[in-house]
C-alpha cells in the first residue's frame, strides 16, 4: 500500500494528525508512506518508521507555485491513496495532479470536536476504516537532562494575542530556579521575547538558565522538550510536542479555542484560561486592544498549579 500524505503547515497541526496517521497504519500495516508538507511539519514527522520519503513543499519559492506542484506530482509515481490534511485550494490542485487511485481532501467546518478528532473523523469517513482514540505520537528520542528542568515557551507563531507576558514567565522561572534548571524555548522570530525573559532572570541573579530560542533544529526542539520535567507554554506547536511525551504542562489559553487545540490526551497537563466573554476571538492581535484574556493571567496562578502538580506527584 503506497500512501501519499500531505501534512498541515504548522507544527502543532502536523502533530495533531499523528493519531489519524497511526490509525491509517494500523489498518494498512504494510504501508509505504511519502510525506509532503512544510519544512517544519515534515521534520517533525519524518522519523516515523513507515515513512520512506519526505518532500518539503518549496512551491512558494517558485516562479509559479502551481507549475512547481504539478511538476513534482508527475515525478512521484503512482499511489494507492493520496490524503491531504490541508483544506487549501493549492492542496486540492496538488491532489488533482497526483497519480493516485483514490484521493481524499480534508475540509474545514465539516467535523466536530478537538482538532485531533476532526482529523480522525476525516480519515474514518473517507478511508472507511474503524479508528481508535489514540494519543499524539512522535518518534524522536527524548534528551536526558542531568538535573530536573523547567521549560518555558513565551512565543506563539500565530500572533501576539496568544502570547503571555515575558515578565510573568520570568516570575515563574525565578520561583522554581532553586529546584529546576530553566530552559527558554522559541523560534527565530521569538528571540526578542525569549531574551526579555533571560534578561529578567539575569537581573535576579538566576544563572542556571539556557536560552534556546532560535538555536535549535526541529529535531532538537522536540528532543529537548521531550526530556523536560515541567513545561509552561502558550497555545503553540511546542505545547503539542509536550503532549506527545506527556510532559507535565501548564497550557495558557486566551484568544483560541482550547476545546479544539488543548494538549491532547496528556493527563499531566492543565489548561489555564479565564474564559472571558470576548474569548475565543481567534484573532492574531487583540481586536479590543486590552489583551485581558492573557494579561489577566498572573504568575502566581501558574506557580500554584505547578506546585499542586508536584505535591500530588509525591
Amino acid at each position: 500500500m503506497k500512501l501519499f500524505i500531505e501534512l498541515p503547515t504548522w507544527l502543532g497541526d502536523a502533530i495533531m494528525t499523528t493519531p489519524a496517521i497511526e490509525n491509517i497504519i494500523e489498518h494498512y500495516p504494510n504501508a509505504d508512506i511519502t510525506l509532503f508538507g512544510s519544512f517544519v511539519s515534515t521534520e517533525a514527522l519524518k522519523n516515523h518508521p513507515k515513512v520512506s520519503h519526505c518532500i518539503v513543499d518549496e512551491s512558494k519559492k517558485a516562479f509559479s507555485r502551481f507549475y512547481w506542484l504539478c511538476t513534482l506530482a508527475h515525478t512521484l509515481g503512482t499511489f494507492d491513496k493520496a490524503i491531504s490534511f490541508r483544506s487549501s485550494w493549492t492542496s486540492s490542485f496538488l491532489l488533482w495532479c497526483i497519480n493516485a487511485r483514490k484521493k481524499f481532501h480534508y475540509q474545514k467546518n465539516v467535523y466536530v470536536g478537538h482538532q485531533v478528532e476532526k482529523y480522525t473523523q476525516f480519515i474514518a469517513k473517507y478511508l472507511h476504516i474503524s479508528t481508535k482514540e489514540l494519543p499524539l505520537k512522535l518518534y524522536q528520542t527524548p534528551f536526558h537532562f542531568d538535573k530536573p528542568t523547567l521549560g518555558i515557551n513565551p512565543g506563539a507563531t500565530y500572533g501576539s494575542a496568544k502570547r503571555w507576558y515575558p515578565e510573568e514567565f520570568a516570575k515563574v522561572a525565578i520561583h522554581f530556579a532553586n529546584r529546576y534548571n530553566i530552559v527558554i524555548f522559541g523560534g527565530p522570530n521569538e528571540a526578542d521575547i525569549a531574551r526579555e525573559v533571560e534578561e529578567t532572570l539575569n537581573e535576579n541573579a538566576i544563572r542556571n538558565v539556557t536560552n534556546l530560542a532560535g538555536k535549535t533544529t526541529i529535531q532538537e526542539l522536540i528532543q529537548t522538550i521531550a526530556g523536560l520535567s515541567l513545561f509552561v507554554t502558550n497555545d503553540s506547536g511546542p505545547m503539542h510536542v509536550a503532549a506527545a511525551y506527556q510532559i507535565p504542562t501548564i497550557a495558557l489559553f486566551g484568544p483560541t479555542r482550547y476545546k479544539e487545540t488543548s494538549p491532547w490526551k496528556n493527563p499531566n497537563s492543565t489548561i489555564l484560561s479565564h474564559n472571558l466573554s470576548c474569548a475565543p476571538c481567534m484573532k492574531r492581535e487583540c481586536p479590543i486592544k486590552t489583551h485581558e484574556c492573557m494579561r489577566g493571567i498572573k504568575a502566581e496562578e501558574v506557580i500554584s498549579l505547578l506546585e499542586r502538580h508536584l505535591s500530588l506527584g509525591k
